[in-house]
């Protein structure tokens, strides 16, 4: 795993429900992203925000919330981070809500067909995010990025990649889902979606569902991990605009982070749906910052190949 990261801040909410996502990139800063990467050895180089248009607030049109911004918000962040991975740095995106995962994730698409990987990617959500024009109860594109990055959307977000959907479902692993609407859930099955449910979770355990989620991994693979902070429990990360109960406990999130952390393999990153407005104190976002610490190393004892 390259030790060379970009921040890239991502201030919209025009996919969410609800406003306030847009101060997601401030708030993880203040919690010290930057320095506490830095801590783990980390090489940061803080791009600041992206600009893109603003939230007009208007009900969705032809089944889609704006539609014209969160494609805006999305080629921006598509080519902020495809300008990243080819300085073979590792980008994190710092949103924002998570209809801008429809950017970062096609340019990685992009990266790994110019480049001959494999692309993985892990979805740490409590929601499947699959949904369509037809299933969505409120066109809110951040409930559809899975969707449309497997070629179900409007064809200016599932061409975004370069023509092509930017994923095929088995090349995805969702973990921590626990709120899916019922069109929604006939659809991820149709389409073959791996997911790690909190039902398998809590029958399985975190360890055996990163297991599997992680297995095959390999030198030729691109690992992305598009985390979307409601994946955890909001009693202990209430700053969300869609929290759902009975989420991953802080040492189930640990663990999985730090598995991931383990492969070696992590090369690009979303943080998305940090809402400060809805957290107290920026406990959410400090949370965040923590895991994301994880991600790049950090472990209570020192273990076989530990650089810190």
């Amino acid at each position: 795993m390259t030790r060379e990261v970009t921040l890239i801040g991502a201030p919209t909410d025009v996919g969410a429900g609800t406003r306030g996502a847009s101060m997601g990139p401030e708030a993880l800063r203040v919690a010290g992203l930057g320095a506490t990467l830095a801590n783990q050895g980390v090489h940061v180089e803080d791009h600041g925000n992206l600009a893109g248009p603003a939230n007009p607030w208007q009900p969705a049109l032809g089944g889609y919330r704006h539609l014209p911004q969160v494609t805006a918000w999305s080629r921006a962040v598509h080519d902020a981070v495809h300008a990243e991975l080819a300085r073979e740095r590792l980008p994190i995106v710092l949103g924002g809500d998570h209809s801008l995962a429809i950017g970062s994730i096609s340019a990685v698409a992009r990266h790994c067909r110019t480049t001959g990987r494999r692309l993985r990617v892990l979805w740490l959500d409590a929601h499947a995010d699959f949904n369509t024009s037809a299933l969505t109860p409120s066109g809110n594109l951040h409930g559809m990025p899975v969707a449309c990055l497997a070629g179900h959307g409007p064809r200016e977000l599932i061409e975004m990649s370069g023509g092509v959907p930017a994923l095929q479902s088995k090349w995805i692993r969702q973990i921590g889902i626990r709120s899916v609407d019922p069109g929604e859930k006939r659809f991820v099955h149709a389409a073959g979606l791996e997911v790690f449910d909190m039902r398998y979770i809590d029958e399985m355990g975190m360890r055996q569902a990163m297991e599997l989620a992680l297995a095959t991994l390999d030198e030729h693979t691109h690992l992305h991990v598009s985390f979307d902070v409601d994946f955890l429990d909001p009693e202990i990360a209430p700053g969300v605009g869609t929290p759902v109960r009975g989420g991953p406990s802080y040492r189930e999130a640990q663990l999985c982070m730090e598995m991931i952390a383990d492969t070696g393999r992590l090369a690009s990153l979303d943080v998305m749906e940090l809402n400060p407005a809805l957290d107290v104190r920026n406990k959410t976002a400090e949370l965040a910052v923590d895991l994301v610490e994880s991600l790049f190393g950090k472990s209570t004892l020192m273990r076989a190949g530990d650089r810190n």
